[in-house]
C-alpha cells in the first residue's frame, strides 16, 4: 500500500512523476481567476486562528458540514472558532473521495508541515500546530509561499478599485494583483436593486444613466479605466447564454422598465442582455480582453436559507442551462458583427463538456482565441478535471488550454494547483507509458509548463506586468 499524499501522490508511473517533479512543480502561479478581496492583500490581513483561515467563507467547506448534520450555528453561525474547526474535523473522515479533502490535506502538509489526518482525534493537535504558526501567515505571506506571480480578482465595475490602486503603488509586494470586470448587477435587469444599481455606476462613470445607450456609454467608461489598473478580462455569470437579436427599441423599452422599478418579461430580458453583451464584446475585443463566461449555475435555489444567509453560502447546484445550439447562435452572432473577442466558456454541467469543445472550435481564427475554461466548481475533483481534460484532448488542442485557477476566497486554494498538475501530469505519464504517445520529455516536459503557467500569461497578457 502506498503511503497517503507521498510524493508520488496522484502520479501512477515513472513518467508522471517525472512530467510533475522536473517540469509542473517548478511553474509560478497565474491565477486568472479568484474572489479574493482586494483589501486584504493591501492590508496584508493576519488570522487570529485555524478558523478563520480556512472556513471563513469556504461553502465548499460548509456544504460537507451540513451533509453531516451540522447545525449552522458551527458553520455560518456565532459558536467559538474551536467549536467550528473541531465540527469540520469530525466531517473530513466521511469525506472520502471529495477534493475537499484532499485540498485540506494538502494545505495542511505545503503551509504547515502537518502530516495528520483530519479528524475529530487530531484536530486538538492540528488545531494547536497550526495557530502557533499563523503569526507569520499574513495574506501577503501566503502569496509569497505559493509562488503566485498574477491574481486577477473579480470587481465591480462600480467599485473604486482603490484597493488595487495601493496595492499597484506599493513596490515591496511582488505580485501582480489585477482587477477582473464583472458587469452582472447591470445584466440582472430584473433584480430588485437595478435601479439603486444604476444610480451607483452612474456615479462611477460620472454621468447620469438615463437610456440603455448611457448604460452602455458607462460601462465602457468603467471598462477603460478597470484597464488602466491592468484590467485584462471580464467575467460573466449567467444563467443561460441569451440570444434574442432585437430592435433597439426593445432593449431600450426593457430598460426603462426596469429603471422605473418593474421588471420586463422574459422576451424583453433577453433582447436587453443580447443587446448589452454584444455591445461589451466589441469593448472587450477594443481593448484585447479575454471575455469569461460561466453558466448553467442554479443560484440560491434554498430561498428560505438564502434569505438568511444571503448569496455564495453554499445553496447553488447545477443548473439548466443552454445547448450547443444557444451557445454557437451566440458567439456567432458576435462574431458575424465582428465583435467577437477571445472568450472562455464554462459550464457548471460535466455533460457539456464535449460540446462546448466542438462549438469552439468552430470561431477558432488564431491565438487559440476560444478556450475552454477548467473544470469548475463540482467539477474540479480528480474525475471532472480528467473528464474535461479528455474531452478537450479529443476535441480539441490541449497543449494550448490555458490551465487552472482557484475561483476561490481563501489564501490557502493555491495548492489546487498542485492538485491540477499532478493529474495532467498523470494523465499524460499514463498515456506515455501506455504507448498512445510519443515520448519525448523535453518537449512533453514543455508542453505542462505552458499549460500549468505560461499559456495564461501570454492569453491574458499578463507577461507586459511582470
Amino acid at each position: 500500500m502506498r503511503p497517503f499524499m507521498d510524493e508520488q501522490y496522484l502520479l501512477p508511473n515513472n513518467t508522471a512523476m517525472d512530467l510533475y517533479h522536473n517540469h509542473a512543480e517548478q511553474m509560478p502561479i497565474a491565477d486568472y481567476h479568484c474572489h479574493i478581496d482586494p483589501a486584504e492583500i493591501a492590508r496584508d490581513r493576519s488570522f487570529e486562528n485555524l478558523t478563520q483561515l480556512w472556513l471563513g467563507g469556504d461553502h465548499y467547506k460548509w456544504r460537507l458540514m451540513r451533509a453531516n448534520g451540522v447545525p449552522e450555528e458551527y458553520i455560518t453561525g456565532g459558536a467559538p472558532d474551536y467549536d467550528k474547526f473541531l465540527k469540520f474535523a469530525e466531517t473530513m473522515p466521511k469525506a472520502l473521495g471529495n477534493p475537499v479533502y484532499q485540498w485540506a490535506h494538502l494545505e495542511l502538509r505545503r503551509y504547515f508541515d502537518c502530516d495528520l489526518e483530519i479528524n475529530g482525534r487530531n484536530a486538538p493537535a492540528i488545531w494547536e500546530r497550526v495557530n502557533e504558526q499563523l503569526p507569520g501567515f499574513t495574506a501577503r505571506e501566503i502569496v509569497h509561499r505559493s509562488h503566485v506571480k498574477v491574481i486577477a480578482t473579480t470587481d465591480d465595475p462600480a467599485d473604486s478599485l482603490e484597493w488595487h490602486e495601493a496595492i499597484r503603488a506599493d513596490v515591496s509586494f511582488a505580485a501582480v494583483v489585477v482587477p477582473t470586470f464583472r458587469p452582472d448587477l447591470a445584466l440582472f435587469l430584473e433584480k430588485e436593486g437595478f435601479p439603486a444599481y444604476l444610480n451607483r455606476l452612474g456615479q462611477a462613470a460620472g454621468l447620469e444613466i438615463t437610456t440603455f445607450d448611457k448604460l452602455c456609454e458607462a460601462l465602457e467608461k468603467r471598462a477603460d479605466f478597470f484597464c488602466q489598473l491592468g484590467g485584462r478580462a471580464s467575467d460573466h455569470d449567467l444563467a443561460f447564454l441569451p440570444y434574442r437579436p432585437a430592435p433597439a427599441g426593445e432593449a431600450e423599452a426593457a430598460f426603462q422598465q426596469a429603471r422605473g422599478g418593474k421588471s420586463p418579461g422574459q422576451d424583453g430580458q433577453s433582447a436587453f442582455k443580447t443587446a448589452l453583451l454584444l455591445f461589451l464584446g466589441g469593448v472587450y475585443k477594443r481593448l484585447g480582453w479575454g471575455m469569461q463566461i460561466h453558466y448553467g449555475v442554479g443560484r440560491g435555489v434554498n430561498t428560505r436559507m438564502g434569505r438568511a444567509l444571503g448569496p455564495n453560502t453554499g445553496f447553488d447546484c447545477i443548473g439548466p442551462a443552454g445547448g450547443g445550439r444557444d451557445l454557437a447562435r451566440f458567439l456567432d452572432l458576435l462574431a458575424r458583427e465582428d465583435r467577437l473577442p477571445k472568450t472562455v466558456i464554462y459550464s457548471i454541467d460535466p455533460n457539456d463538456n464535449e460540446m462546448i469543445d466542438t462549438v469552439l472550435a468552430s470561431f477558432q481564427d488564431g491565438g487559440a482565441k476560444m478556450q475552454h475554461g477548467p473544470a469548475w466548481w463540482f467539477n474540479d475533483c480528480k474525475a471532472g478535471i480528467e473528464r474535461h481534460l479528455t474531452g478537450l484532448a479529443n476535441h480539441s488542442l490541449l497543449g494550448s488550454f490555458i490551465g487552472m485557477l482557484t475561483d476561490s476566497r481563501s489564501f490557502l486554494s493555491y495548492t489546487r494547483h498542485e492538485y491540477f498538475r499532478r493529474i495532467l501530469c498523470g494523465m499524460l505519464g499514463k498515456w506515455a507509458e501506455d504507448g498512445e504517445i510519443f515520448y519525448d520529455e523535453a518537449e512533453l516536459g514543455q508542453l505542462v509548463r505552458d499549460i500549468s503557467y505560461h499559456n495564461a500569461m501570454g492569453y491574458f497578457v499578463f507577461d507586459e506586468h511582470i
